[in-house]
């Protein structure tokens, strides 16, 4: 198989500052990128510390509206700690913590309604 790993998932965003402040502040990711491209746009790519898949926090593609994208799935080392910090900053989370037999997860949105699911142990 020539296809070895996933590099970046874009992600519909009507505001890259709001959403920034989101997966930096509440999820806890870390900025790779923040750059101008071109006059009008701006790179933006995030990422869970040390991972290597980014999210780029998209603006520019007129197909994929601010949050059309559902099933974003994230894992954790430490749930209950993330769901700790999701309801300090005051995260609604769709019925709290489910258990599921392939394991324990919340579900949230990101602020655009971005379908997050956070699953860990």
């Amino acid at each position: 198989m020539a296809i070895t790993t996933v590099g970046i998932i874009s992600v519909p965003v009507s505001d890259q500052d709001r959403a920034l402040a989101f997966y930096v502040d509440v999820l806890g990711f870390e900025v790779v990128d923040d750059s101008p491209m071109g006059p009008d746009m701006r790179w933006l790519r995030v990422r869970p510390r040390g991972a290597e898949v980014t999210l780029s926090l998209v603006t520019w593609f007129p197909s994929m509206t601010p949050g059309s994208l559902k099933g974003l799935l994230l894992e954790s080392d430490s749930l209950d700690a993330d769901v700790e910090r999701f309801t300090a900053a005051g995260v609604a989370m769709d019925g709290g913590v489910k258990v599921e037999p392939w394991g324990r997860y919340v579900a949230l949105d990101d602020p655009d309604g971005n379908g997050i699911i956070v699953r860990g142990d």
